[in-house]
C-alpha cells in the first residue's frame, strides 16, 4: 500500500465521524421526592469504604523550620493535651472523641457526633 492510497482512507474515516447522529435529549427536572423503590438504593452504598482520619492536632510552620526537623524533634500542636481529637470522613468533620489504646493499637472513643450541614441549617431556622 502506498502512502497516497492511505490518505484517502484516512479522509473517509474522518468523514464518518463527522456524520454521527447527534440529538439533544430533554431531561426531566431533578426532584427531592423519593419513592419507596428509590429509598432502597441506599443499601447499594453500605459496603463502600471511605477514608476516616483521626486528627490529633495541627501546626503551622515555616519551611525553614520544617527543613531543620530531625528524629527526636518535637512539633507543638495547636490542641491542648486532653482535648478531643477530630474524626474526619473524607476530609469533613464527623465526630470527636478521646484517644484510647485497644490491645496494641490506638483507637478513638467517640464522645460527640457532629450534625450535617442540612440538619444544622434546619435547626437554626426554627
Amino acid at each position: 500500500m502506498s502512502p497516497k492510497t492511505a490518505q484517502p482512507e484516512a479522509a473517509a474515516s474522518a468523514e464518518k465521524t463527522d456524520e454521527q447522529d447527534v440529538r439533544q435529549h430533554d431531561l426531566s427536572p431533578l426532584t427531592e421526592n423519593v419513592t419507596n423503590g428509590e429509598a432502597g438504593n441506599i443499601d447499594l452504598l453500605m459496603d463502600v469504604s471511605v477514608p476516616v482520619v483521626a486528627q490529633l492536632g495541627s501546626a503551622e510552620m515555616r519551611i525553614k523550620d520544617i527543613l531543620q526537623l530531625l528524629p527526636g524533634s518535637i512539633v507543638e500542636l495547636e490542641k491542648l493535651a486532653g482535648e478531643p481529637v477530630d474524626l474526619l470522613v473524607r476530609g469533613q468533620l464527623f465526630a470527636q472523641g478521646e484517644v484510647v489504646v485497644v490491645d496494641e493499637s490506638f483507637g478513638v472513643r467517640i464522645t460527640k457526633i457532629h450534625e450535617g450541614k442540612r440538619q444544622q441549617a434546619a435547626e437554626e431556622e426554627e
